[in-house]
């Protein structure tokens, strides 16, 4: 027996030739090799490309039973279950991700491989849909129909919007330009944007897609803004033409006649009244009363002078 100290010196020492660890398989290399989900080191599945004389991957047929029915599917033996998920779709009609694969009384993994679990030619596999998988896949379909379905609207509206602002902006030029804008192109700018915000209003979304909506609800009100200040500018415009000073404008139309100025009377007419004897001094005064005014009450008795 060897002392105990003799035995502490020796030590492993690793081979001193750079003589690959896979010698005893000289075809195989470390970059051919992979770590399988067991923690077995195996040889890469595609590594058989590469080589010159690739050994054949042997198909198998397995029994697959859903319902009442069974299906014989022929698939790699190296094949996953998900690959098996994808053909059992074309026969049976489940969605590759509502199915559910038991074998040996156990739910595979779609990521699992047939042969790593132990599948071979004539195994029997068991498919169960999945409802809970194929309620949350509809409502994400459903709800990613929603979401393309508001975009397309959002930009569709966008589109139009564009097309309006030009018109919009068109009218603004005109007006600083002294120039005259038509009130119907106001109103009918002015309507067409309304009904883009009742659009808007009616499209519900959420996140992203919200905050594009309330971009283009805020431009749109800034457009009509806009028009409506257009449109209060050329009504105060049409008010100050039609207010023409009175006087003018009621003489020129004869509702109002323009008051008489009392006419001096001459020298030469009040020597011919003076001369005039009392009584026909009387009646010329008489006449001139009911010339001028014909709210006196006019009586014979007349008042005498000595």
């Amino acid at each position: 027996m060897e002392p105990m100290k003799s035995r502490m010196k020796r030590t492993f020492r690793p081979p001193t030739n750079n003589k690959n660890p896979f010698d005893g398989r000289s075809n195989i290399k470390v970059e051919d090799m992979e770590i399988r989900p067991g923690g077995m080191l195996v040889q890469k599945r595609n590594s058989n490309s590469n080589q010159i004389n690739p050994v054949p991957i042997p198909t198998i047929k397995v029994k697959v039973k859903y319902g009442s029915s069974t299906h014989q599917i022929c698939i790699s033996s190296q094949a996953s279950f998900g690959q098996l998920k994808k053909i059992l779709a074309e026969h049976t009609g489940v969605h590759h991700q509502d199915q559910k694969l038991i074998y040996k009384k156990k739910e595979r993994d779609s990521k699992d491989y047939l042969d790593i679990v132990g599948v071979k030619d004539g195994s029997k596999i068991r498919l169960i849909e999945d409802i809970t998988s194929r309620e949350r896949r509809c409502l994400e379909m459903l709800k990613s129909a929603h979401l393309e379905k508001v975009s397309k609207s959002l930009k569709q509206i966008n589109l139009e919007v564009d097309k309006l602002s030009v018109k919009v902006i068109a009218l603004e030029a005109t007006k600083s330009r002294g120039e005259k804008v038509e009130e119907s192109d106001v109103d009918s700018l002015i309507e067409m944007l309304m009904n883009k915000l009742v659009l808007l209003d009616g499209i519900v979304a959420e996140g992203d897609l919200k905050l594009q909506k309330g971009v283009q609800e805020k431009r749109v009100q800034k457009y009509i803004e806009t028009l409506d200040m257009l449109k209060l500018q050329k009504s105060k415009e049409n008010r100050k033409e039609s207010q023409i000073p009175m006087q003018k404008q009621e003489n020129s139309t004869g509702k109002m006649p323009i008051l008489m100025q009392k006419k001096p009377v001459s020298t030469k007419q009040k020597k011919e009244t003076e001369q005039m004897p009392l009584q026909q001094q009387q009646q010329h005064q008489k006449q001139k009363i009911l010339r001028h005014s014909e709210t006196f009450v006019i009586t014979t008795k007349w008042e005498t002078f000595d």
